[in-house]
């Protein structure tokens, strides 16, 4: 009788029929159960499949399979806020295309994807959508003509280690794995119903008090995103200004290790993320900010929680500015404002060997030493080199020329404009 009232809750915040309804052991089960069957059960139609660029690692890891059993996957590209164009999955839509993948939000940026149109254009070809909606379900259902969705509930503040799966009727599905009779033979093994429970009496509270607290969130991190710029020099906010999650901001800092700028804040009792290159053990730039093509050197996620005082805010903008100084001022970047004396047509900048951001620290110091038209060049082997070079450019008004071979790593040619 639990798990049947859990069911049907759950339904009803998801806007779908209580038998539609799967739980998983984990938002990541979820999207793994439903990328597999979905694929088998429309194996006769075709074997491809499409995802977004900055799709959350357990969809692409799942395409990542996929492919390796000989599946085709086409990616698709976002705009500088990290949104897709409904025009670019319809023109990766093919006979054969099994699947579609869309995130309903973006788990880094906060970016809000435009789900309902994208359903549009796949309904129109006869493919499935799967939306991944971890990040969104909490403030709403998710509009549109979609037909399998999956979420987590520790994104909404329910407890970890339950998932959540939705087949529409009428979508072919073939479970993958061993299969008995419970969830509809699509999740094996007994429900965890304490925490089945508690995860759908938690999205049913957090969805009562969604609306106003999504209208406070919202004048909180707009009020982040527009003074962080202002307080600190040489800071790229990013994400859509408007289609965008209530309580998620993200910035980047020219000059700054994400890292050690996480530590900063720490210290000062904020508990912060990054995607920045630095704080990963693979040392390679977030894939949602190279999908981007936005700064990831010194990046910070502010992820405020329903019930966040106003003052923490206020104090977060009060600290801020001489975290990252300090940093800046411990890494040697250049002030804002540097003239030098011009020397030479063009430079070479040796950075092998160093990691973000002293690459583009040591291009920002001498790119006042080339005359206006010349150029430098800019040895390096960091992977982050690759996105924050040409984002550097970007943001000064500086032209990237591009990415040349090198004896060793790569060169980053950039031309001096202004």
């Amino acid at each position: 009788m639990l798990l049947d009232a859990a069911r049907e809750a759950a339904a009803e915040a998801v806007g779908c029929r209580a038998d539609e309804v799967v739980f998983t052991p984990s938002g990541t089960r979820a999207v793994h159960t439903g990328v597999a069957g979905a694929l088998a059960g429309r194996r006769r139609v075709g074997r491809h499949l499409i995802v977004s660029a900055v799709e959350h690692s357990s969809v692409l890891h799942s395409a990542e399979a996929f492919e390796a059993e000989g599946g085709s996957v086409s990616t698709v590209a976002v705009d500088r806020a990290g949104a897709v164009a409904p025009s670019d999955f319809a023109a990766a839509l093919r006979q054969d295309t099994a699947l579609a993948c869309l995130q309903s939000a973006n788990h880094e940026v906060g970016t809000v994807q435009p789900v309902a149109e994208v359903a549009e254009v796949c309904r129109a070809a006869g493919v499935p959508l799967l939306v991944d909606a971890a990040q969104s379900l909490g403030w709403g259902p998710v509009e549109g003509g979609w037909s399998l969705l999956a979420a987590s509930a520790h994104k909404w503040g329910g407890p970890s280690g339950v998932g959540l799966l939705v087949v529409k009727k009428g979508v072919r599905f073939a479970p993958q794995a061993p299969v008995d009779e419970r969830e509809s033979g699509r999740a094996a093994g007994f429900e965890n119903l304490p925490a089945i429970v508690a995860a759908v009496a938690s999205l049913r509270a957090v969805r009562a008090e969604a609306a106003q607290e999504a209208v406070r969130l919202r004048e909180l991190t707009e009020r982040i995103r527009l003074r962080v710029p202002r307080l600190v020099p040489d800071v790229e906010v990013v994400g859509d200004p408007e289609r965008r999650l209530p309580g998620i901001v993200t910035f980047s800092c020219l000059y700054v290790d994400g890292e050690a700028l996480l530590h900063e804040l720490d210290r000062e009792g904020f508990s912060v993320s990054s995607g920045s290159s630095c704080t990963s053990s693979t040392l390679t730039p977030s894939h949602v900010l190279r999908a981007m093509g936005v700064l990831s050197e010194g990046n910070v996620r502010v992820s405020l929680p329903s019930g966040v005082a106003e003052e923490d805010v206020e104090r977060f903008l009060a600290v801020l500015p001489g975290a990252v100084a300090g940093v800046r001022e411990k890494l040697g970047a250049p002030a804002p404002a540097t003239v030098t004396v011009v020397r030479a047509q063009e430079l070479v900048v040796d950075s092998l060997g160093k990691r973000c951001p002293i690459p583009v620290i040591e291009l920002a110091k001498v790119i006042g030493d080339v005359p206006v038209g010349g150029t430098v060049r800019v040895l390096s082997d960091d992977e982050a080199a690759r996105l924050d070079i040409p984002a550097w450019c970007e943001m000064r008004g500086q032209e990237y020329l591009g990415e040349e071979p090198a004896e060793k790593g790569s060169a980053y040619v950039v031309r001096r404009v202004s």
